[in-house]
């Protein structure tokens, strides 16, 4: 998820539905990373059951994650703090999107469905999609807090859409 130094998704040229008519693959880093909506939600921990391959969402955020902002306090160079963060790009969407969020920007256009009304880059609007009810902003924990993954079920939330 971007921080405030990515582009704003009201800027110039990305509110022409890009999305639509460039391929994923083919999309500037400006272009992708404004597709993002800044719900926050795949910063949030998961469970996945081994023997179902089903996927539970926690309210356990990474320990990078603003609860305020919905952003990542160190986006750029997360990877030396949390070696684990997942780079999604076009060529490991494929990997993860077992795990990206029903409502995720990346997900919808990958199956070619069309953006919520609420997404920034429809709305032009950032706080839209807090108002939708969309983000996790202001509904986390932080994984410091909760540092034992076994007590992470006691964390289970539903996806907020």
């Amino acid at each position: 998820m971007p921080d405030s130094a990515a582009p704003s998704p009201t800027r110039t040229g990305l509110r022409d539905r890009y999305w639509d008519r460039i391929p994923m693959d083919e999309m500037t880093s400006a272009e992708w990373e404004a597709l993002c909506d800044g719900c926050g939600k795949c910063c949030l921990n998961k469970l996945e059951d081994e023997e179902t391959g089903q996927v539970e969402l926690t309210r356990v955020a990474c320990r990078l994650f603003d609860d305020t902002t919905c952003r990542c306090r160190h986006y750029e160079t997360r990877h030396d703090y949390v070696p684990e963060c997942i780079q999604l790009s076009p060529k490991t969407i494929t990997t993860h999107m077992y795990w990206l969020p029903q409502t995720c920007a990346y997900r919808l256009i990958w199956e070619g469905r069309d953006l919520y009304d609420w997404h920034p880059l429809i709305s032009g609007d950032e706080a839209s999609v807090a108002r939708a009810g969309v983000s996790v902003r202001d509904r986390t924990i932080s994984e410091e807090d909760v540092p034992n993954e076994d007590d992470w079920d006691d964390h289970i939330i539903e996806e907020p859409v």
